[in-house]
């Protein structure tokens, strides 16, 4: 497959777009991890789909990012040409970019892909739960939110604390994930969305890849998600 890649900034953070020779207005937007595991990426690149990212690393989905994410869609929807609704990919903690950003701005998505998200902060970076959690990004997550000394117990603006309002968005959500996830715990993050929303009837499909770790992500063969996403456009 051939593609180009370009790269820019805006606002002081890289932008990188990789566009296919049979690019149409459809793309998908890596919240996190541009390249990881982009079995879907490609196989909607081979379709015209365009791909990019914004790099804004170490917010883990924050009121800030947020903001920063929706000026950047408006700039990349006018200056690439672009469909007004992406298809956005929140892979690990990409999930809080990705599900913070559908509640905020559901008329700019058309499907959330979550893969091995963290939904909940509580569970990664903090590890208050079954997962092993990160010293080193527990502390940048407190700066980034300006936590003191036990706020993380009464926080309740998690992707997950808003399943209703992400539910009331009727935005189509695909999950794949690893039940034996020790980084990022199924239990804590995408079984308790799934629950959400089958309880509710709202459109999801999931994937439970049994005794699959945090990694390997996504699908080596990614006809089910690119299905999904196709059959939402």
């Amino acid at each position: 497959m051939n593609f180009e890649t370009l790269k820019r900034e805006f606002e002081g953070h890289e932008i990188t777009l990789l566009r296919p020779e049979n690019a149409g207005k459809n793309w998908v937007w890596r919240a996190e991890f541009l390249g990881a595991f982009d079995y879907a990426d490609r196989a909607l690149m081979e379709e015209g789909w365009n791909v990019l990212y914004y790099r804004i690393s170490d917010l883990f989905g924050s009121p800030e990012s947020i903001e920063m994410m929706k000026k950047f869609h408006d700039f990349a929807v006018k200056e690439y040409d672009l469909s007004p609704k992406a298809d956005i990919f929140g892979f690990s903690r990409g999930g809080l970019y990705a599900a913070n950003y559908t509640i905020k701005y559901p008329e700019d998505i058309s499907v959330l892909y979550l893969d091995a998200p963290v939904l909940d902060l509580k569970s990664w970076p903090f590890g208050l739960g079954k997962g092993c959690g990160s010293e080193h990004d527990t502390e940048l997550c407190k700066t980034v939110y300006g936590f003191a000394e036990g706020d993380i117990d009464s926080f309740s603006e998690n992707p997950i604390d808003k399943a209703e309002e992400l539910i009331k968005s009727r935005v189509p959500v695909i999950i794949v994930c690893g039940d034996s996830d020790s980084v990022v715990p199924h239990t804590e993050n995408c079984e308790r969305l799934i629950k959400a929303y089958t309880d509710a009837g709202a459109p999801i499909k999931y994937i439970v890849k049994k005794g699959c770790e945090h990694h390997p992500h996504s699908l080596e063969d990614p006809a089910e998600i690119v299905d999904f996403i196709k059959k939402h456009k």
